[in-house]
């Protein structure tokens, strides 16, 4: 098969509106078939091979455990494990990689590196985080939100804190799910221009936290410093410290509001104990629906 015909999934954008919502409604159906114990091996014999240059927790087991409940086998290659750790060509790991497994999923830091391992693979790659985007979860999301409430269509979601890679998908997301994003950022947090551009009439961008948050049906902050930004911790918590999601602001959101958070989180800076601990948020299902939406994925890319 030419390269080029192969499907990866290295951004949202990669799905069209229809194929994201039938990403959703077909892992809520895997769910409810893991949930009653039902035995389902679409991709028996199949090897995923897992890089990770940024380690993980839930990328990690859900990718893993998910391809064990679908019949297949999860490698496991870290920096130490691999030539790439060791200065081998992208490009080179790529071809050989993908002689030998079925698909690639990779978790790294520049996006360029999987756009240039997914340009030299003959099997789907697929972004288990980059930082740029972290699509994956945000098929988790969705789904938790349909579970929850419905189709998002019109609905809006606030995001509170960093324009990180998080912010950037869930801009991806509205333009695709068709709903409005309010994003509350300090200043020069802002989300890169070229995503500003690409989701421009969904999203709305402010400083003012409360006015954000007002009449939303969704709340979803991350944690103000990333992996690979700890030095800049203490510059982070002055500028977020008015960016905290606390119970007064969920108040002031409709009365059904849900709060997500991508885990793992850090309670009294990002988020309120009171808040991710209450009755109002999902970060369990959440962090669950990783497997599940992830399942779908791998499914959608490797079962014809």
């Amino acid at each position: 098969m030419n390269t080029k015909d192969i499907r990866h999934f290295l951004t949202l954008t990669d799905l069209s509106s229809m194929e994201f919502k039938q990403l959703i409604h077909r892992a809520i159906e895997l769910k409810a078939i893991q949930h009653r114990g039902e035995i389902f091996e679409p991709l028996k014999n199949k090897v995923l091979a897992m890089i990770f240059e940024k380690s993980s927790t839930r990328t990690r087991v859900s990718f893993e455990t998910g391809m064990a409940q679908f019949g297949g086998h999860a490698i496991f290659l870290s920096p130490r494990d691999t030539q790439l750790g060791r200065g081998e060509p992208i490009e080179d790991s790529a071809k050989v990689l993908s002689s030998m497994t079925d698909c690639l999923m990779v978790r790294t830091f520049e996006h360029e590196k999987i756009e240039l391992l997914a340009k030299h693979s003959s099997v789907p790659v697929i972004n288990g985080l980059t930082d740029d985007v972290h699509p994956c979860q945000l098929l988790a999301d969705m789904q938790t939100f349909f579970e929850q409430r419905g189709d998002i269509k019109g609905k809006t979601v606030t995001w509170v804190g960093d324009g990180n890679n998080m912010c950037h998908s869930y801009m991806h997301a509205a333009k695709l799910l068709d709903f409005k994003l309010n994003i509350a950022c300090p200043k020069g947090f802002e989300p890169e221009q070229v995503f500003i551009d690409e989701a421009d009439e969904h999203i709305s961008i402010t400083q003012d936290v409360p006015a954000a948050c007002s009449n939303s049906d969704l709340i979803v902050t991350d944690v103000w410093a990333s992996m690979g930004q700890e030095e800049e911790q203490k510059i982070r918590e002055q500028a977020f410290s008015g960016y905290q999601v606390t119970a007064e602001l969920m108040r002031l959101a409709n009365e059904d509001v849900l709060f997500m958070h991508c885990l793992p989180a850090h309670r009294g800076e990002e988020v309120s104990a009171d808040v991710i601990d209450g009755n109002q948020s999902v970060v369990w299902e959440e962090a669950e629906n990783r497997l599940h939406a992830q399942k779908a994925l791998l499914e959608f890319l490797l079962v014809a």
